[in-house]
């Protein structure tokens, strides 16, 4: 039999926001287990555009949306972790760019004289020209003006292993979990038959925390997955973007982000309207199809004759709202000693932990140094799309 484990904090699902917490929580002295039964950010973290936003897109319709105030600082915050300054440090992981982009192809939206007036991106818009346009809108065919947003784009993959060199020796891979009960009350769980006790035990699984509550018996918290289709290109004609192309509505046209595969190209990963309602109705080969003529358009003098392409579904869970709207903050719910919750957005993953921190103060749990944990066995790193669909 596996032996005992006694744990501060249990943490089940090691996405971004898991393994934020976790270090967090381990930097304040806490011992923890981070449970994983898949792969290191293989769920919805690896699949993001890795865009840790500000709230601007949100005030596209001119208005201060819940979502622009309670997302305002995560870029600050984010920075002073990549600078080895913040609530983590997260030197080394790679910031693929400084800053994002809005980009509108001809004459400007007539919803933008509010946009820029709103106190969301008031002080933190400012209009580029000429060389300080991305590279890929470098060309003299291109009319439109471009605004840079201050908020910034972050490798995905060399984040997750840098929150994972951060969890030191407390991470577990485990298939079967169950609940752990005292008195008919939830003191833990049960890994792979491997009793892990705790003071709190916090599920953070993305999409798998549904199955997980109903393992625990448990109907509450609701989840929602609100679905995207996005388009993945790779090809040596490409060239650096990161950007939300303006559309007419209060959403992007379409949002460009740019990675590099392991064989030395780029790769652009396509979201925004493209991706949502229309585009998860779509076949792949529609949706390819879709983004061709899109940025065929758009992108004229961008060589795109032998890219390749893939498109990639996601479901992006989500604590149940009315209407699937989508929520304004990071998520989190309470019953006993067990913490349910989503970030609800990447740049959210620090607010995530915010609450389950606030939680853990106001309930007086304290560090308690329980013995060192045996060695475990260990999750396998997550693998980006584009390396799995093309290699």
């Amino acid at each position: 039999m596996p032996s005992v484990i006694s744990t501060d904090v249990l943490i089940v699902g090691a996405g971004v926001a898991g393994l934020w917490l976790n270090a967090r929580l381990r930097r304040q002295g806490f011992s923890t287990v981070l449970v994983e039964s898949a792969s290191l950010g293989g769920g919805q973290s690896v699949k993001s555009q890795g865009i840790i936003h500000g709230g601007a897109k949100y005030a596209l319709h001119g208005a201060l949306t819940g979502a622009s105030e309670a997302i305002a600082d995560m870029p600050r915050r984010w920075r002073e972790a990549l600078a080895g300054d913040g609530e983590l440090d997260l030197t080394g992981v790679r910031l693929l760019s400084e800053a994002h982009y809005l980009w509108s192809p001809g004459t400007i939206a007539g919803n933008l004289t509010s946009f820029f007036a709103s106190k969301a991106v008031r002080g933190r818009v400012d209009q580029v020209k000429g060389e300080q346009l991305p590279p890929a809108l470098q060309d003299k065919r291109f009319k439109g003006k471009v605004y840079r947003l201050a908020e910034l784009v972050i490798d995905v993959p060399g984040l997750i292993q840098r929150l994972a060199d951060l969890a030191g020796d407390g991470l577990l891979a485990g298939q079967n979990i169950e609940p752990l009960l005292e008195g008919g009350k939830l003191a833990g769980l049960k890994v792979d038959e491997r009793e892990i006790r705790a003071q709190r035990i916090v599920l953070s699984a993305g999409a798998g925390t549904a199955a997980l509550l109903e393992a625990l018996g448990l109907s509450q918290p609701a989840m929602q997955s609100r679905p995207l289709h996005m388009i993945i290109a790779k090809g040596p004609g490409l060239k650096p973007l990161y950007a939300h192309c303006l559309g007419g509505g209060t959403k992007p046209r379409i949002t460009v982000t740019t990675h590099p595969a392991a064989d030395g190209q780029w790769v652009w990963y396509l979201g925004g309207d493209i991706a949502e309602a229309e585009g998860v109705a779509r076949e792949p080969a529609e949706q390819i199809a879709t983004a061709q003529k899109e940025l065929g358009q758009l992108l004229p003098w961008i060589d795109l004759s032998t890219a390749q392409w893939a498109t990639l579904r996601v479901d992006r869970a989500e604590p149940l709202q009315s209407g699937l709207t989508r929520p304004d903050n990071a998520f989190l719910a309470e019953e006993g000693r067990l913490l349910v919750g989503w970030p609800t957005k990447l740049a959210l993953a620090p607010d995530f932990a915010d609450r389950v921190i606030a939680s853990l103060q106001r309930d007086g749990i304290q560090p308690s140094h329980p013995a060192p944990l045996p060695d475990l066995p260990k999750p396998p790193m997550g693998v980006s799309a584009w390396e799995q669909l093309l290699p």
